[in-house]
């Protein structure tokens, strides 16, 4: 008992001692005008094999990770190293991440399901290859709930065994409700972290969820924030990868799958490109981003040393360097999950500001996240417009939370109410804009200059000048957005899509959009202003909504 009650103390010490940091931090941070911290996971997982491609062998996955220890360990910087259970029980993994590694550095789960690890829990191997990354044999969707509990369970305790404790994180690509619930309940997992946003990439599609940062799930679905405290699993999931937060949206606009456009040290164009990793960590660690800014570096071994060697070049000295002038917190993903769980009770409101173009088009971008809802404006060059707003409910059920999944694919969504993506083809883009009457009598789309973005408490408001001195203004508050536009006459947003394309709207009335996806009914109010249906009209447009006085205010907030 005194044993037990001693671990539980320093463990809260522990917590405490990065709190006080992250607080330092905020001192710091001050004097340079941002207002919340920017932390950074460094996380690799481990695979033990690599079927896809015989030229990767065990030893070179295995000497992939002792590149990445030996880096991280160069650069005094503590790594989250997360297991798959075949290279869990590896001696030579046991071995260099217990004695190799810099002190500090957290290993925990990676759970993509292998043949070793179906084996020992007493079930059949239904995989073409002992690792298989069809989602219903590689991922615990797979499996029924109670097979998942028994994958848990050897996982568990197999680790224990090795290193002498459960781990307190599990990271996938998607992870389930049931299983992550159960790990947090049974094993008191802290925190865990999934895909960024994709659709079709490697057969997986994640799409319309809180981008980047960290939500609490639905007890119902892992990939749906919660909105109540009795609706949520009380361990944070973090988002992978970080997404190039203006073009990773549309790449590969009007095909069947995504390209990838991340910090992933693999990429060229990405995370291997000096002045692309500049720029994306100038815009995620001082641009505004409400409660706290957030990224996660590392890659799978599974890409090899030789590919992502550039990459890790690039980005680790960077880090070293901005962790020594306090800009940012190199953290484990435990850590930040206590940190997060101390700090919020329910999923903050956060943001994503990039008003700078790496490419040079003229674009820039704003991602808003809270409990209710997401959203994302884009600017490009003198156009604006609504790119994305999907809407969260914890009621809403994942297809994989009471059943095993059958697919190869893996699916997981929102509720849509804008979607710029699978709305869209690369000649007729979707989304909401602002248009006004001109003096012809005609509905024009309006143009205008550079938006600026601040920070009001847990509110974020953006300000547009346009051509014409008018201003729109938009804030977005936690479960509802207001909208103005002084200056400007005869003005209404619209909603165009792509002619022909499935919507889930089945009523639009003056106050309320209702809509239903997977046979899950939502609803869009108009609490400031009036809804207009345009569905007949044949050039794209769905919906128009026109201001009262000046204003309209949109609530997320579901009955």
């Amino acid at each position: 008992m005194f044993v037990a009650f001693m671990k539980k103390i320093i463990k809260l010490i522990t917590v405490s001692v990065f709190c006080v940091s992250l607080c330092f931090g905020l001192l710091v941070k001050a004097e340079v005008k941002i207002a919340a911290p920017r932390i950074v996971n460094i996380i690799n997982f481990i695979r033990n094999v690599e079927p896809r491609d015989s030229v990767i062998t065990e030893d070179v996955l295995y000497q992939t990770v002792v590149k990445q220890v030996q880096i991280l360990k160069d650069h005094q910087l503590k790594g989250t190293f997360l297991l798959q259970y075949d290279a869990l029980i590896n001696p030579r993994y046991q071995q260099l991440l217990t004695k190799d590694v810099y002190p500090g550095t957290e290993i925990g789960g990676w759970w993509e399901i292998t043949e070793p690890h179906v084996k020992a829990a007493g079930l059949k191997w239904r995989g073409r290859y002992s690792w298989d990354w069809h989602a219903n044999v590689g991922f615990a969707t797979g499996y029924t709930p109670a097979e998942r509990e028994k994958l848990v369970d050897v996982y568990m305790t197999k680790f224990k065994e090795i290193f002498g404790k459960y781990p307190t994180s599990i990271g996938s690509w998607f992870i389930d409700a049931h299983t992550l619930a159960y790990m947090a309940d049974k094993y008191h997992v802290i925190a865990s972290c999934n895909c960024k946003d994709q659709v079709g990439t490697d057969g997986y599609t994640m799409w319309g969820g809180y981008w980047n940062q960290a939500y609490y799930p639905s007890k119902k679905n892992a990939y749906m924030p919660a909105q109540t405290e009795q609706g949520q699993i009380s361990v944070p999931i973090f988002r992978m990868l970080g997404s190039d937060p203006i073009y990773q949206y549309d790449s590969g606009l009007g095909g069947s799958r995504q390209s990838v456009v991340s910090l992933e040290p693999v990429y060229k164009e990405g995370g291997g490109s000096q002045k692309w990793v500049e720029w994306l960590f100038k815009s995620l660690f001082e641009e505004p981003c409400l409660a706290f800014g957030y990224t996660q570096v590392g890659q799978e071994n599974s890409f090899t040393w030789n590919a992502m060697e550039q990459g890790f070049e690039i980005q680790i000295p960077l880090l070293d360097k901005l962790q020594k002038e306090k800009k940012i917190q190199v953290a484990t993903l435990s850590e930040v999950g206590s940190w997060f769980k101390m700090q919020f009770p329910l999923t903050p409101a956060t943001a994503v500001t990039t008003l700078t173009d790496f490419r040079s088009n003229g674009k820039k971008t704003v991602w808003y996240n809270s409990r209710y809802y997401r959203a994302n404006l884009l600017w490009d060059e003198s156009s604006f417009r609504f790119r994305d707003i999907h809407l969260f409910n914890e009621a809403y059920q994942s297809d994989y939370l009471n059943k095993a999944g059958t697919s190869t694919q893996c699916i997981y969504t929102t509720l849509p109410f804008v979607d710029g993506c699978l709305w869209s083809s690369v000649k007729q883009l979707a989304g909401l804009r602002l248009k006004y009457r001109d003096l012809s009598g005609k509905m024009v789309e309006a143009k205008g200059k550079v938006p600026t973005v601040t920070e009001k408490g847990n509110n974020l408001i953006v300000k547009w000048p346009l051509i014409n001195k008018a201003v729109l203004s938009i804030t977005f508050m936690e479960d509802r957005m207001l909208v103005s536009c002084p200056g400007l006459a005869n003005w209404q947003l619209e909603l165009t899509t792509l002619q022909d394309i499935k919507l889930p709207f089945t009523s639009i009335t003056s106050h309320k959009v209702e809509a239903i996806q997977k046979s899950f009914s939502y609803q869009v109010l108009c609490t400031r202003g009036r809804f207009v249906d345009t569905r007949n009209h044949d050039n794209g447009s769905i919906l128009c909504i026109e201001p009262i006085n000046g204003q309209l205010e949109l609530s997320f907030k579901q009955n």
